[in-house]
């Protein structure tokens, strides 16, 4: 399984990336949050097969057609949680 922790910055808020990153993750079977984070990015965890990591990861380089990223920061992820789904987090 691959974990990825990823930071995205950009127009990321308000923009529906969390709603549209979430569609992406349940059709691609991976599993993790989303979440606004205080500083206008957005932070995604993502967990799953690595083919579906890097689909999701590579959907997060443009996002919907309402943001603009302007940079991912991609670390991968050592914690133990394990998630059932793909939620969006406060």
């Amino acid at each position: 399984m691959k974990r990825v922790l990823a930071k995205v910055s950009g127009k990321v808020q308000g923009v529906w990336f969390r709603a549209s990153t979430q569609q992406q993750a349940r059709r691609l079977g991976v599993t993790g949050y989303v979440k606004n984070l205080s500083d206008g990015s957005v932070e995604i965890l993502a967990q799953g097969g690595g083919n579906a990591v890097d689909a999701l990861i590579d959907w997060a380089q443009h996002g919907p057609s309402q943001a603009t990223v302007e940079d991912i920061l991609l670390d991968e992820y050592d914690g133990n949680e394990v998630y059932l789904d793909f939620e969006i987090t406060d």
